[in-house]
């Protein structure tokens, strides 16, 4: 019973730190995006 508790914390507290990651990675990403969407705005505004 313990080994199957420790083994089912494991795999969680692995999920749980890819998955961290993940939403960074895609955090990041939208980021990028908005900044560029930005300066892109930013230099039509200017012709």
């Amino acid at each position: 019973m313990i080994k199957r508790i420790l083994t089912l914390a494991v795999v969680v507290a692995a999920i749980s730190t890819t998955s961290c990651n993940t939403f960074a990675g895609v955090g990041q990403d939208v980021q990028r995006l908005g900044s560029s969407l930005e300066n892109t705005a930013v230099r039509s505004s200017q012709r």
